[in-house]
């Protein structure tokens, strides 16, 4: 395989084959449970921050791959088929990719309201981890490149992932909890003093000073 840092490899648990799209037509899971693509955070925030990113970097790439894209559309011609008919398609694509990109970064925005804590730089952080599946590295041809990108789809779990953690996000509000923070939620808890510590039931009251400890009561009058 080419030294090819592309989506469609990282991608591949995420694409059935023939037998296996005409075993999910009868039998299909959710969406939201789809196969994680490979690489991408489990964490649903995350998972979407890295779905915005793997897709603006398909949309960046429009320009650069559309001249070799349109030849390969012109020297592979399926008998019938009309040149701008089939290039209209990709036009559709960037359409919808753009429409996919705001309810991804509705989804993000959502949940960085609603969390307890800043969580945009884990965020950012998967959103160029997302997009670096688009890196071309050196040795790639055009070709290979346009076909990559040509072949490209979102993975069916990001806008199934992204609507779930909106409407959860709105719906809970102050009590809205992201993957992470419920991770770290246990060791927080730890740390805290409980009230059935040992230490905290040895420690004196007022009531258990001794009475030596108390004021000495004032003086009679004479």
């Amino acid at each position: 395989m080419p030294a090819l840092a592309f989506a469609l490899a990282l991608f591949l648990a995420d694409q059935p084959d023939a037998a296996a799209a005409a075993a999910q037509a009868t039998d299909a899971a959710p969406a939201a449970e789809a196969p994680l693509p490979a690489g991408a955070p489990k964490d649903d925030y995350q998972f979407v921050a890295w779905c915005y990113g793997a897709l603006r970097g398909y949309l960046d790439l429009h320009d650069q791959v559309m001249p070799e894209v349109t030849r390969i559309e012109s020297e592979f011609r399926r008998p019938g088929s009309n040149l701008s008919d089939d290039l209209k398609v990709y036009a559709e694509t960037q359409r919808q990719g753009r429409k996919d990109l705001g309810k991804l970064q509705a989804a993000m925005t959502a949940a960085e309201k609603a969390s307890l804590r800043p969580i945009n730089s884990v965020g950012a952080a998967a959103v160029a981890k997302g997009h670096a599946v688009w890196t071309v590295t050196p040795g790639v041809t055009k070709a290979q490149i346009a076909q990559e990108w040509m072949s490209w789809e979102p993975p069916r779990r990001c806008m199934a992932t992204a609507d779930a953690l909106q409407k959860r996000a709105l719906l809970m509000g102050p009590a809205f909890k992201v993957n992470a923070e419920e991770e770290a939620a246990p060791a927080a808890d730890a740390a805290a003093p409980k009230p059935s510590d040992p230490a905290a039931a040895d420690a004196p009251t007022p009531a258990d000073k001794p009475a030596d400890a108390q004021a000495p009561p004032a003086d009679k009058p004479s």
